[in-house]
């Protein structure tokens, strides 16, 4: 079940052969935003590095547009509850955060207008160098689009990567990270767990950390997914079962109270060199090589996540904003500029070096990142990822919430792998086939 290509800029050219996109000639961000100055556009952004990034640039494009960005901080775990009450309600917000996993249900529930409507709608406010092709077509793909359209532009886009302390793997014999996951557990494990130290630690606390950061990352690299091509649960296979009782194994060299352990605890643990590695989004980046926040900053090397026997796998995460139908014209126009310069070209470059992470491939080719250590892996793992890490269908915040329970009890021996994965494969199941999967009301789409 792959993602299909979506729309290419050159598609889209032709569908906005109007303004300009068309002539590309004399375009600038202050004209096209003059008839909008004024105009405040709502917002949620996350407390995140990539944000707290866009924030520090923000004034320069208030003062070039006259458009005010009124931003309205959320935990990730409240982002997508908040998001959800306002558009039901024909509220306040002009633009969607939109995770991965959240673009089927804002699409179909239409909270959200397609891109080329937008641009359609607005031709003057397209900058002539948008290059829609310029974004990985992976995270376009994933993070914007939708049954063949796409709404939203990437930004604070994550894949996982191993950060991991190269002092204590030196200390402890080795010149580098495991290839592997096997060699991470019985190779780097016993090697590194002692002394009051871990080898390793797998953020699973029981929210999308659960479901997305502990179960979906043991699954995919050892052959497993959450359906097979017919829809239903391939929790059972011997693939999946066997990456979810790995997870089992690994649990000895993970600090005790692993399962209460969300993002925070698990950088924190690295960061205070308690930790030798983790598997995390590549976001933190700047949290684990800064000073100011970290004990082991100069320690701190990354590499791509290990192989499994189906090879590299890495999650797959991060966000969209794209312009909301709820607003007003003014705001649908202003929320586009705002997209639109936020995840420009131009822009890129300043976003990475405040903490965020562009989805621009161009930036990544640019001289001078070499103390961006995180580049290569993250460009390697945004080559050939999986779109469905996590399914991306409207239903997945009900399944989500299943997998969190139960993958909780897997993890706490409340239940065995196999009996995890049965009640949730049911319980899966009697979603979709609610939704109308099964019927064939609904295409078999993730």
């Amino acid at each position: 079940m792959k993602l299909k290509t979506l729309m290419t800029s050159t598609a889209l050219a032709a569908t906005l052969a109007t303004g300009a996109l068309a002539d590309g000639h004399g375009w600038s961000l202050k004209d096209a935003a003059a008839p909008y100055a004024g105009t405040t556009v709502d917002v949620v952004f996350l407390l995140r590095p990539g944000y707290e990034a866009i924030e520090a640039m923000l004034p320069a494009f208030e003062e070039e547009t006259g458009i005010k960005i009124n931003i309205i901080k959320h935990p990730y775990e409240n982002a997508l509850g908040e998001q959800v009450r306002d558009f039901v309600a024909g509220g306040d917000l002009d633009i969607a955060l939109i995770d991965l996993v959240w673009i089927g249900n804002f699409a179909e529930n239409e909270w959200i207008v397609p891109l080329a409507d937008v641009q359609s709608k607005f031709p003057d406010a397209v900058d002539p160098d948008l290059d829609i092709d310029d974004f990985f077509p992976l995270v376009l793909n994933a993070f914007g689009g939708w049954n063949d359209t796409v709404y939203g532009l990437p930004v604070d886009n994550y894949s996982g990567l191993l950060f991991y302390n190269s002092c204590m793997l030196k200390d402890a014999g080795f010149d580098g990270p495991p290839e592997t996951w096997a060699d991470l557990k019985d190779v780097y494990g016993p090697a590194l767990t002692k002394d009051g130290k871990y080898a390793y630690a797998l953020q699973s606390k029981r929210n999308e950390t659960q479901s997305a950061d502990s179960f979906a990352r043991v699954i995919w690299p050892f052959g497993g997914s959450f359906l097979d091509s017919d829809f239903k649960s391939n929790l059972l296979s011997d693939e999946s079962q066997a990456g979810l009782k790995f997870r089992q194994d690994l649990m000895q060299y993970m600090p005790d109270g692993i399962v209460a352990y969300d993002h925070a605890e698990t950088v924190n643990g690295f960061a205070q060199g308690d930790i030798a590695m983790i598997t995390e989004w590549s976001a933190f980046y700047s949290t684990v090589v800064s000073p100011e926040t970290s004990a082991i900053a100069d320690c701190v090397e990354i590499a791509p996540e290990p192989t499994g026997p189906a090879g590299r796998k890495p999650a797959l995460g991060g966000f969209s904003m794209a312009v909301a139908s709820q607003a007003d014209e003014a705001e649908q126009a202003a929320a586009y500029l705002f997209i639109q310069w936020a995840t420009s070209k131009a822009n890129a470059r300043e976003y990475l070096e405040r903490g965020g992470v562009p989805a621009r491939q161009s930036v990544y080719q640019e001289a001078g990142l070499e103390e961006f250590k995180f580049v290569p892996a993250l460009v390697e793992s945004w080559q050939d990822g999986v779109p469905e890490f996590r399914p991306r269908f409207a239903e997945w915040p009900e399944i989500t919430e299943i997998v969190q329970e139960w993958g909780t009890k897997m993890m706490l021996g409340e239940v065995t792998t196999e009996e995890g994965a049965t009640e949730i494969g049911d319980r899966m199941e009697a979603v979709l086939e609610e939704a109308g999967y099964y019927s064939g009301e609904k295409p078999l789409a993730q």
